[in-house]
């Protein structure tokens, strides 16, 4: 996070797990609280911003916009399986 976003996290809980049926791809999410640094773009950001949950969410795709909506949740850590583009039951 400090290196993309030039803010300091401290890792607060998991809140995730995705797995990409497709393309064999598992990414963990976790919740993290800021605790110092500056917000500031790099090569690998343009944008450094605070939103509100739905904000965020309605900017990204669904599959990246799930994990937003868990991570924001008080609920124990969940497990999805997507195609890429769509949950899969």
């Amino acid at each position: 996070m400090l290196e993309e976003t030039g803010v300091e996290v401290v890792v607060e809980r998991l809140t995730g797990v995705y797995k990409n049926m497709s393309l064999g791809v598992v990414a963990l999410v976790f919740r993290c609280r800021p605790v110092g640094g500056a917000p500031q773009v790099s090569d690998e950001s343009t944008v450094v911003e605070w939103l509100p949950t739905e904000q965020a969410a309605a900017r990204m795709g669904d599959m990246y916009a799930i994990r937003v909506r868990d991570a924001m949740s008080l609920g124990a850590p969940v497990v999805r399986v997507h195609d890429g583009r769509r949950l899969v039951a």
